[in-house]
């Protein structure tokens, strides 16, 4: 491998085969071959891979109602009580290309106010836009309206709601989809699929399990991981074929450190937008909200589509150790896919074209450097709808408050951010409507919308503020800590000049 491919995959959280991350929560499902069945009595793997319903735009337009509702479906041949999106896990994958205009009607049949947050799309975040202050009472409902514009990125995007204090328990129990910004130059491909990984705990009667505190203050990661609603599915490819993967982390804390061995992997795009050149890698590590497309050049045999097991940090406990009780003791990678290649070889497929150059800001004037602190320290802070927790999470000293501007960005104009961690776990960070640039030494740009800032560590991300105003919110995407209210605080709000 270059030097500079080196640097590229260091840049986007990647690493070569002998890079190790030990440590932290596993799941209770270990990889071996044939069926097994995990402690909860769920049957593990052997499914055809479903794909979610795809729901196009026409004309320039996509009309949809959305039905948030508890949802009874099956789980690794266990009934579950979850909530959905029109009744399905996960809800439907929405296709549309830039300039389109997203109309959703959403009706709100849970017991719980909810909203809904178009995760990396670069649209207004006022009005009936994506606006994160948006509340949908029980038994109302609400119209959205959301204009891409004409030059918006390609790339893999997704949807869930957004209800400050909410948004934790309704991620996990289901509500959440897929969203495809058609690229104008596809690449050449066999199929794509589009993978929506999430997980979820179920207590005794099939219904979503509550968090305990330790893991509200970790960050909750489910006993069960799926794939599109699946335990551990089985796809299949012939030798030669190339496949476009399009993998969103829709778990509410959980890290995915990503490999498939026997398989040729290829970066294609992260977060947003696409590379220039797909990037050869043998793992890629996702944090919650990350999204990749992959490029899988089959070649022969049955791969597994592993999620290696990552050390993101402990929270103190009692006695300066971890916190006891947050997640299960195993430590054991999942396998989350697996893909048997068989059968005569496949046309060798077209070269994949050159993607457009990345935007810059490395040369860009800098209007405003700004330092955010993610902190946290034991002691009473304001939690959950107003419940006392015994943790206190914070961005530069202060919790939320929907009532306060914390930032006021003027419009057309590109800021630097270092982002600063003194707590001992990682803490991934989501601006919404704008991507960040991470600055490295690297030689090609790096945009994400969710910046994973390690524990005690700090990164250093430029922001372009360029032709969208308005109100929205930056915050941690370990939805707990969201939830929290100690964890993300509101808002840049760039005004024109």
């Amino acid at each position: 491998m270059s030097e500079l491919a080196r640097r590229q995959l260091l840049a986007l959280g990647l690493a070569g085969a002998g890079t190790a991350t030990v440590g932290g929560a596993g799941l209770w499902w270990t990889v071996s071959e044939g069926n097994t069945t995990n402690s909860g009595g769920f049957s593990d793997g052997g499914d055809d891979l479903l794909e979610p319903d795809v729901v196009a735009s026409r004309d320039g337009v996509l009309d949809l109602e959305l039905v948030a509702a508890p949802a009874r479906v099956k789980i690794g041949g266990r009934n579950a009580n979850v909530q959905a999106f029109n009744g399905t896990l996960p809800g439907p994958t929405l296709r549309v290309r830039g300039g389109d205009t997203i109309r959703v009607a959403i009706a709100n049949e849970l017991d719980t106010p909810t909203n809904l947050h178009v995760h990396g799309l670069h649209v207004s975040p006022e009005g009936n836009g994506d606006n994160p202050f948006v509340s949908i009472s029980p038994g109302e409902s609400f119209d959205y309206e959301i204009v891409l514009p004409n030059d918006h990125p390609p790339g893999t995007f997704w949807y869930h709601p957004h209800h400050h204090g909410h948004v934790a328990d309704q991620l996990a129990a289901g509500l959440y989809g897929a969203i495809v910004v058609e690229d104008p130059e596809p690449v050449p491909v066999s199929r794509e699929r589009t993978l929506v990984v999430s997980d979820i705990t179920l207590d005794g009667t099939g219904n979503p399990a509550a968090a305990s505190p330790p893991e509200k203050m970790m960050g909750r990661q489910g006993e069960i991981v799926m794939v599109n609603g699946q335990v551990r599915p089985r796809a299949t490819a012939s030798p030669g074929e190339r496949e476009q993967w399009r993998i969103v982390n829709a778990c509410p804390s959980r890290y995915l450190r990503l490999t498939l061995d026997g398989q040729s992997l290829r970066l294609l795009g992260r977060d947003t937008g696409r590379l220039p050149e797909p990037v050869d890698l043998t793992e890629v590590t996702l944090a919650p909200g990350n999204r990749v497309e992959l490029l899988v050049d089959a070649r022969q045999g049955t791969s597994t589509l592993l999620s290696i097991p990552v050390d993101r940090g402990a929270m103190p406990g009692m006695m300066g150790g971890p916190m006891a009780g947050a997640f299960p003791a195993d430590d054991e990678p999942i396998g989350l896919l697996t893909l048997d290649v068989t059968g005569p070889p496949a046309d060798e497929p077209d070269p994949v074209p050159a993607g457009p150059a990345l935007r810059d800001l490395r040369t860009a004037p800098v209007t405003a450097r700004r330092t955010l602190e993610f902190a946290m320290g034991m002691g009473l802070g304001r939690g959950m709808r107003g419940a006392e927790s015994m943790m206190s999470f914070t961005i530069n000293g202060r919790q939320f408050d929907a009532d306060r501007n914390d930032i006021t960005v003027r419009a057309r104009t590109v800021e630097e951010w270092t982002l600063t961690n003194t707590s001992p776990m990682d803490h991934p960070m989501h601006l919404h409507v704008w991507p960040m640039q991470v600055l490295d030494d690297g030689e090609s740009p790096t945009w994400q919308d969710v910046v994973n800032i390690p524990a005690f560590g700090r990164v250093t991300i430029r922001v372009a503020f360029d032709d969208i105003v308005g109100r929205t919110v930056y915050h941690c995407h370990i939805l707990d800590h969201e939830d929290l209210g100690t964890a993300w605080i509101a808002a840049p709000s760039p005004r024109t000049h």
